[in-house]
């Protein structure tokens, strides 16, 4: 057993290429996780189901803020078994070569970094399993600076939880109980919100609506993917109102090299297209001469 194993991260995560966390994690860029605060639910997550991610977002959450404020960063994933006193002696033992101290969920906030969310799977305890409450909130707002967490269990501390500016939690119930006979048994490795699947270092994606998880290597064309639906709903949204194309036509998987000819113009020439224009659509080019097999179906 190893809690929070460079090795392993690495190991888990090999189509990311970029830079790495010092503890492994793929590091995504804050230039694109400032585009993801600027992008929709749904324009994020198209991109994410295409390619064939389809278990990435969970929407039976509650959430502490019901203000609009996104909660985005990059994941630090655990996760949490009930107690049983043999598996408690080897991972707390473990944990004592590793230098950590406190519980299970202290070991976890004390490793944060600015930028990261907490991803806890406590199994869905609510009674004895209030993995957050203000002291520990407090400790993810000074190290994350606007991060925060998505428990698949409890918090407690509501009445104090609220008051900690610039953070984000998303949760499954509230009892006042402090948390007690759980274990950890992963430290960012794989582990589960509901239906999603996480990997450390994936970008939380948590709006009021849920929490989506990118996967770190699909963030650039996720953020490409979804400025290009943006644009095309925009540009689309006006040639409705003209009576240029119908809903069908622009609501079609690939757009003919007609449609695309007019969007390239709009996006030159239109103010609203200024931030677009260095996208590359020579694949959707491609696919509107070459034909594309779900020419049949709408777009999602």
């Amino acid at each position: 057993m190893r809690f929070n194993s460079k090795e392993d991260i690495i190991a888990l995560t090999p189509l990311w290429k970029g830079k790495r966390l010092p503890d492994g994690r793929p590091y995504v860029s804050d230039e694109y996780l400032k585009k993801l605060r600027e992008m929709t639910l749904e324009e994020v997550w198209k991109p994410i189901y295409l390619k064939g991610y389809i278990t990435q977002f969970e929407g039976n959450l509650k959430v502490l803020h019901h203000d609009g404020r996104k909660l985005i960063g990059r994941a630090v994933t655990c996760s949490y078994v009930p107690t049983r006193p043999d598996l408690h002696d080897v991972a707390f033992k473990q944990g004592a070569l590793e230098g950590r101290k406190g519980n299970y969920n202290q070991w976890v906030v004390d490793t944060l970094v600015e930028g990261d969310v907490v991803v806890a799977d406590m199994y869905d305890k609510i009674f004895k399993g209030t993995f957050l409450g203000g002291n520990l909130t407090t400790a993810i707002k000074t190290r994350t600076k606007t991060g925060g967490a998505v428990i698949w269990g409890g918090i407690r501390d509501l009445e104090q939880m609220v008051q900690v500016p610039d953070v984000q939690v998303y949760y499954r119930g509230i009892d006042p109980t402090p948390i007690r006979e759980f274990i950890m048994k992963d430290f960012n490795s794989v582990t589960r919100i509901g239906k999603a699947t996480v990997l450390p270092g994936d970008i939380v994606y948590g709006t009021e609506a849920g929490v989506l998880f990118i996967p770190s290597h699909l963030v650039v064309e996720v953020v490409d993917g979804a400025a290009k639906t943006h644009i095309k709903d925009e540009f689309g949204f006006e040639m409705i109102q003209k009576g240029k194309f119908t809903t069908a036509q622009i609501d079609k998987a690939t757009w003919t090299v007609e449609m695309l000819d007019l969007l390239m113009d709009f996006i030159k020439k239109d103010p609203r297209g200024k931030k677009y224009r260095n996208l590359d659509w020579s694949e959707e080019y491609r696919l509107a001469k070459e034909g594309n097999p779900d020419d049949t179906q709408t777009a999602l």
